[in-house]
């Protein structure tokens, strides 16, 4: 492994307990996030348990792999690495650059020779290719941007406001502590990630034709971060900037920057009967430093935004699926579920004041179960578990759960 690569302990435990075993591991993500150092340690992992492991490994991002451009081409070549008298572990960097690479994935896996590990910076690749050819037979791992915790480690930084605030402001992709927290030059190298995703994950791979609404659609998002979002309010809104501009192409344009892992999309769930509606999400990015690179940055108006964000991303993290709550007429910022376990969580930036602080409380008590509930706030005050049971608790403190 390469000196100057920083574990990732969260991703690779979890990963761990399936090496060698007969399922294929997909490590996902967005671009630029971390995937191809977490395949790193994961080869490393394997070379301690057995020195003499054949490791193959391929990344579409070198030109020595250049010439594997047809599924055929990478059976061929997998083929030809393996060793009969030693146990072979395949590993595939942005996989989704191959055509039709699930074939020869489904056909080296039924061989049994090998133990395949990818990673893709699309999440088509799930809903469709791997889905029809590979169901049930393989493993997905999400990858994230760092999370405050990370951040801390990576930068070699303390825990305080300070730090917190240079994490919501540049973010979390790894690249950046070569940087050496020069804002500057962050938000160079990550205005120059936008476009590469855009155009290499986005623009390039669903063929999109209108570019320009492409970067507007991105832009409206970045302002309304947390707030409701509709296809058809979008266009509405961009008839009167006098874009015309279908319903249809909004969804379309939408999806496809979900699908690239640049942005997440969350549904709105009514908690008594626990349907989803249909109409109505909110979107959040997967690192705000690239929102905040592409947006001009505001503190005093942009704070709420960026903690919504954070909480969002950490509750991800923690595996739960996240969920927008409403409650009669009240909305609950976010609501997690994880297999039987719930966590409702309100974001608010201060709490100052008593009248703000009945109405952040009354959203969480019309739950009316006993699953833990949490306000996240920038405030000191009143930090704690309140008299009706719901916990008080720093943003900093709640971005250093333990995962």
């Amino acid at each position: 492994m390469k000196k100057d690569v920083i574990e990732r302990p969260y991703y690779t435990k979890k990963i761990q307990p399936h090496i060698g075993k007969p399922i294929i591991k997909i490590l996902t993500g967005q671009r630029r996030i971390g995937k191809s150092y977490i395949l790193l340690q994961l080869m490393d992992m394997i070379r301690v348990t057995d020195e003499s492991a054949q490791i193959i490994y391929i990344s579409k991002e070198l030109k020595e792999f250049n010439k594997i451009e047809t599924d055929g081409e990478l059976y061929q070549y997998i083929t030809s690495q393996l060793k009969e008298d030693k146990k072979n572990f395949v590993f595939i960097d942005e996989i989704q650059d191959i055509p039709e690479f699930q074939h020869s994935l489904r056909s080296l896996l039924a061989e049994g020779n090998c133990d395949i590990y990818c990673t893709g910076s699309n999440a088509n690749m799930l809903s469709g290719e791997l889905a029809t050819h590979l169901a049930g037979r393989y493993l997905e791992f999400p990858i994230h941007s760092l999370s405050y915790g990370e951040f801390l480690h990576f930068h070699q930084l303390s825990d305080s406001n300070e730090s917190l605030q240079r994490y919501m402001r540049i973010g979390g992709m790894p690249y950046l502590i070569h940087l050496h927290g020069d804002e500057q030059l962050s938000f160079e190298y990550l205005q120059n990630l936008y476009s590469t995703i855009l155009l290499k994950d986005v623009i390039a791979r669903r063929q999109v034709r209108n570019i320009d609404f492409m970067e507007r659609l991105v832009g409206y998002i970045a302002d309304n971060i947390g707030s409701l979002f509709s296809s058809a309010n979008i266009a509405k809104y961009l008839k009167s900037q006098r874009q015309q501009i279908p319903t249809q192409l909004v969804i379309d344009y939408s999806v496809a920057l979900t699908q690239a892992y640049f942005i997440h999309r969350v549904s709105r769930i009514d908690i008594q009967g626990l349907k989803i509606f249909e109409i109505g999400e909110k979107y959040y990015f997967e690192d705000l430093g690239i929102r905040n690179a592409i947006r001009v940055i505001d503190p005093l108006t942009e704070i709420q935004k960026w903690m919504e964000n954070l909480v969002y991303m950490q509750l991800i993290r923690e595996g739960f699926k996240v969920y927008v709550g409403k409650a009669d007429q009240l909305e609950i910022d976010f609501v997690g579920q994880r297999l039987q376990e719930r966590i409702y969580v309100q974001v608010c930036f201060r709490l100052e004041g008593e009248d703000t602080r009945k109405r952040e409380i009354a959203s969480l008590q019309k739950t009316g179960d006993n699953f833990p509930k949490y306000i996240v706030t920038l405030d000191d005050y009143g930090v704690g578990t309140t008299a009706e049971g719901i916990i008080v608790v720093h943003l900093r403190d709640f971005l250093l759960r333990v995962l």
